[in-house]
């Protein structure tokens, strides 16, 4: 059985890591568990974009688990960036056992909208399955009922189901 490590890293605390952890154990028929620390992520924040970059902090976070041989799914409420793009959502290493996310542009205060704790829950689930399914070596799919079709706007989040399509699951599955 698949075991993953959430990493609740200056996370939103709308949202609760313990449901998120039963979901995705029941989504991923994996073994979930919550980190109690994690490691300090200051040193990923750049001053002059005011966003954290998530490289940076994935690298910091597989160093500080180095002992585990879990999937690690970090999860923060930080404004993440990679230089070459204005924001990500999240990133994950392919087929590797890391992975990383962020609620900030998730919640609907961010877009003027009213806010929503429900639509913030969903959009998470969606999000930690996608960056998941990428340590399985799920790429982004073209079937636009996955969780692992590709997300550049929130409504795309929206849009898409917290499962995965019939090939990405087999793949998720096997590995």
């Amino acid at each position: 059985m698949a075991r993953i490590l959430i990493v609740p890293m200056d996370a939103d605390r709308r949202v609760s890591v313990h449901a998120l952890a039963v979901d995705l154990a029941t989504l991923l028929h994996a073994e979930t568990t919550i980190a109690v620390s994690g490691p300090i992520v200051r040193p990923a924040f750049d001053a002059s974009r005011r966003q954290y970059h998530s490289g940076a902090m994935l690298a910091m976070l597989l160093e500080y688990f180095s002992g585990t041989d879990s999937r690690i799914l970090g999860i923060t409420s930080h404004d993440l960036f990679l230089p070459v793009l204005t924001f990500v959502f999240g990133q994950a290493q392919l087929g590797n056992r890391g992975a990383l996310f962020s609620t900030h542009r998730l919640r609907n205060e961010f877009y003027g909208m009213p806010r929503s704790d429900d639509q913030l829950y969903q959009r998470t689930v969606k999000e930690a399955m996608h960056e998941l399914g990428h340590t399985y070596g799920l790429r982004h799919c073209l079937d636009a009922p996955c969780a692992m079709n590709a997300s550049t706007y929130v409504e795309d989040i929206d849009l898409k189901p917290m499962h995965f399509c019939p090939a990405c699951a087999e793949v998720v599955a096997a590995g």
